[in-house]
């Protein structure tokens, strides 16, 4: 969406009418200007009320993002982030992925209102609608190669958890690599990109996707089960105070990560698992398939997977897991 349009947005937040000619005296533009920047609220998943002699009006107030909410949100822990704050983006691990080869520093931030080519695991887009996510990528540096990062993305997962119970949402589950879900529905979605040496040090760029309040244009392009926090605790939460929450969170699991790797972490997320102890079915890249019982996961984040010839182990990658049959 053009920068306009997100101007013009912010105006009608309130949820209240605007009229046209209102909107137009305000930005010193034309009122054909207005209508013409307006066309592309499709595009933002958003329903605009248009009546005539009273104006436009957005059908729900929208929630932005704020550096001053989000820094009260982190309290002491507000110096460790370097927060940018965007409007929209492709894809915010593709931003910050370029920012960190130019340097940028550990704790940087970039949050979206909108991401238009959010990437998911194994090649997936994320949708989104404007105010109904909240898309955001976290630069990451460690002293070990890259090699010693994995397990990682379980780690997130961890984080995540902990953010949304400190925020009042209960019920949720982990998926095996990273996925947070609640009724086997997923919620939030988990990419990490990684650069660096193998014997250190090293980056991630770890990017998170919540759902919020997904439009029913967002659903209907979603290829599997999702859900929201307005559809699980029916209010929508405040986004500057989730992010905030998030973040504080995420910086409390990666201390540790740094210290005592995936191990440190690895009895929480377990306990979490919604496959544990149950039969699963995986699908491997090149169309082979193995089940078996999930008994656990080790200290690199490996799926451990019990099976007619015996233990054994997955790596995190290019793999899909799904619920199977009992053997």
């Amino acid at each position: 969406m053009r920068p306009l349009t997100f101007t013009v947005l912010r105006l009608l937040a309130d949820g209240e009418f605007h009229s046209g000619e209102d909107l137009a005296h305000k930005l010193d533009i034309s009122r054909a200007t207005i209508w013409n920047a307006l066309k592309e609220m499709d595009e933002a998943g958003l329903d605009l009320y248009k009546i005539r002699g009273r104006g436009y009006r957005l059908a729900e107030p929208l929630q932005w993002l704020d550096r001053t909410k989000i820094a009260s949100a982190l309290g002491a822990q507000a110096n460790r982030f370097n927060l940018e704050l965007i409007d929209c983006a492709d894809s915010t691990n593709t931003l910050l992925m370029q920012k960190a080869a130019l340097g940028a520093v550990p704790g940087s931030v970039i949050a979206a209102e909108l991401q238009t080519h959010g990437r998911g695991r194994r090649g997936r887009s994320w949708y989104s609608n404007l105010g109904g996510a909240l898309t955001f990528s976290l630069l990451w540096r460690f002293n070990q190669g890259v090699g010693l990062l994995s397990g990682l993305s379980l780690a997130v997962g961890v984080a995540l958890l902990r953010a949304l119970k400190s925020l009042g949402v209960d019920g949720m589950a982990l998926k095996w690599p990273n996925d947070v879900l609640h009724h086997n529905c997923k919620l939030a979605g988990i990419l990490i990109e990684v650069q660096g040496d193998v014997l250190g040090p090293s980056l991630a760029v770890i990017g998170i996707g919540i759902n919020f309040k997904l439009s029913e244009q967002a659903k209907k392009l979603i290829g599997q089960p999702a859900t929201d926090l307005y559809s699980v605790t029916g209010i929508l939460p405040e986004r500057n105070l989730a992010l905030g929450c998030m973040l504080g969170h995420l910086a409390q699991v990666l201390d540790t990560f740094a210290v005592r790797g995936f191990g440190g972490l690895r009895a929480e997320w377990v306990e979490h698992h919604v496959y544990h102890n149950k039969n699963v079915r995986i699908m491997l890249p090149d169309n082979a398939a193995d089940e078996g019982m999930v008994t656990g996961v080790d200290n690199e984040g490996a799926l451990l997977l019990k099976t007619r010839g015996g233990e054994r182990r997955y790596s995190t990658g290019e793999i899909s897991l799904r619920e199977g049959r009992s053997l």
